[in-house]
This record gives C-alpha cells, sequence and structure tokens, in this order.
C-alpha cells in the first residue's frame, strides 16, 4: 500500500534552524507536560515536533506496522517559509531537497520524496524544481499561491512551465485560512485548510491552466477540499455564465478528472463520493502523518493512482 501524503524533517534541515535561528525567528517551546516542543518560525503555523517528524527508523518502523510499503515524504508547510527572502527560500530549499534525496536512494524500494522550492521567485522555482528531480525526487510540494497571487496568474507561469517539462508532481498543500471569521474553536485548521485548496483547486480548474501544462500531474491534498462536493454548482455556471466557460474545453466536472486527490478525508463516504466522481485511478492513499489530524493508517489501497503518479 501507499502512503503518498507524509510528512518528514531531515536532521540536516533541523540543523539549518539552529544555525539560522535568529534569521527565521525560530522557536521551540514547551507548551505542556508529556509533550515535544512546539516548532514555531517567523511566529507562524506552529506545531508539536514529534519524534516521527525527525526520526526516520521511527518513521520507518510506524509506516510498516500501518502496512504500507512504500511512502512519498513530502517538506512540511511550516517550512516553505514563502515570507523570507528568495535566498532563504532557496537555501533551505536546497538543504530539504538534497537530504529528501539522499534519504530515498538509501531505500528507493521503500521511499519516494516530493522537493519544495521558493515559489516566491517562479523563475528561481523552475530552477530548483529541476535540480530537485535531478536528484531523484518526483517533484515538490508548494502552497496555494501565495499572497495576492493566485496559481493561475501568469505570474507562476516559468515555473509550470518547468514542472510541464519535467512531468513533475506538483502537490499543492494549504496554508492556515486567514479569514478572521476563523479565530475561534480551530476552525482554521478544521475548515480553513481544505477552504484554501477549495479556492486554489477551482481557480486552478476554470483556468483553463491543465490544458495549457498537460502533463503536470497536480494533486489536491484532502481530497480536493469542498470542490468535488459543489461540482455540479460548477457546472451549471459553466452553461450559464461565459466568465466561467471561457477557458474550458469541456464542463468542470470533466476536468475534475484530471488532476489527483489524496484519501485524507476520515469519512468513507465522502472518500467513495470523491472516487465516483473522479475515478479510482486519480484517488492516491495519504495519511498527513504524523500531524495530529492524519488518519491513520491511510485509507484505501489505490494502487493504480499511486503507480500512476510515480511511474
Amino acid at each position: 500500500m501507499y502512503d503518498f501524503h507524509t510528512h518528514f524533517i531531515p536532521s540536516d534541515v533541523l540543523a539549518w534552524l539552529k544555525d539560522n535561528q535568529r534569521t527565521v525567528n525560530a522557536k521551540w517551546i514547551k507548551k505542556e507536560e508529556g509533550k515535544d516542543d512546539f516548532l514555531v518560525v517567523n511566529e507562524k503555523w506552529g506545531f508539536e515536533l514529534k519524534r516521527a517528524f525527525i526520526d526516520e527508523n521511527k518513521y520507518l518502523a510506524e509506516q510498516e506496522m500501518a502496512g504500507v510499503t512504500h511512502s512519498v515524504i513530502s517538506p512540511i508547510p511550516q517550512l516553505f517559509m514563502y515570507d523570507f527572502p528568495d535566498e532563504i527560500v532557496t537555501e533551505i530549499s536546497s538543504v530539504y531537497n538534497r537530504s529528501l534525496a539522499e534519504w530515498t536512494h538509501s531505500a528507493p524500494e521503500r521511499l519516494s520524496a516530493l522537493g519544495t522550492v521558493p515559489l516566491t521567485n517562479p523563475v528561481l522555482a523552475a530552477k530548483v524544481l529541476h535540480d530537485a528531480m535531478n536528484l531523484g525526487l518526483k517533484g515538490v510540494i508548494i502552497g496555494p499561491g501565495l499572497e495576492g497571487q493566485m496559481l493561475s496568474d501568469e505570474f507562476f507561469i516559468p515555473f509550470f512551465e518547468e514542472a510541464n517539462r519535467m512531468k513533475a508532481i506538483v502537490f499543492i498543500h494549504p496554508l492556515l485560512c486567514e479569514d478572521p471569521r476563523l479565530k475561534r474553536r480551530m476552525m482554521p485548521n478544521l475548515i480553513g485548510v481544505p477552504w484554501e485548496t477549495t479556492v486554489c483547486a477551482t481557480d486552478l480548474l476554470l483556468s483553463g491552466l491543465i490544458d495549457q501544462f498537460p502533463d503536470v500531474k497536480i494533486v489536491f491534498a484532502h481530497g480536493g477540499g469542498f470542490l468535488p462536493y459543489q461540482i455540479g454548482r460548477l457546472d451549471k455556471g459553466y452553461e450559464q455564465w461565459t466568465l466561467v466557460s471561457s477557458k474550458l474545453k469541456a464542463k468542470p466536472s470533466e476536468y475534475l478528472k484530471r488532476f489527483w486527490y489524496d484519501t485524507v478525508l476520515w469519512n468513507q463516504d465522502s472518500l467513495d463520493f470523491l472516487i465516483k466522481n473522479v475515478g479510482d485511478e486519480r484517488v492516491v492513499p495519504g495519511s498527513d502523518y504524523p500531524f495530529d489530524l492524519c488518519v491513520w493508517p491511510p485509507t484505501g489501497k489505490h494502487e493504480l493512482a499511486g503507480r500512476s503518479l510515480l511511474e
């Protein structure tokens, strides 16, 4: 069984964070007894730095115990570092990508990995993506855009051109939503995270970008957010408004089948609905391991989708 959606922080990345602690305002905070320190970078989205995030042996042992035969490792969203200058983001991307490549080379039958890129500079991001795939990574994980910039904007074309040329996996993972209405009851994580995916996925679908760059393998985290559930509304808008249909060659529900989605939904009925609408070959098993809201063990086998993405 595959686990397409996992996260890890190699020792070289931790060492980089400690060496650059002041530059990136990294803090290790003890929040409560019995828990590991929380890592907070630049006063952003903190998380518990569990051993599974940083201990290769524990990571591999727990994946094996869950019945996972091949894991895809991604950098953590908290270390995308998009709020720092290009040189900082590029440096940590290089350290992260090289470290993950070295680990996967040590166990290629069990591990694959995605890298990270300085998305704030798409020309530079294209180069880092190219270098990462030459190291043996399968593609990259990126956020759902930047402040004031959607991924369908012309600004990102250099990155998508290279991703298309390299036939890269581009795993789009949300960051916490900044909507002020969600500042309570854990809603930034509960609904803000899938909402960010929903906005990004809907924009990419309606933009026609997948026709422009057909060889990019775009994967949406957390089952595509709320988009699959509302695809009928998009189809109706396609019939009604040229602003919706002008860049598309088919109705939105057909484009829905040209992306990939993970199974991080925690609900079998929701997963069955997704599979019915996009096809089993477009749904990859994932867990979001080892974050608190991970689906553990990952749901379903879905070998066909895993192989089609990685081969």
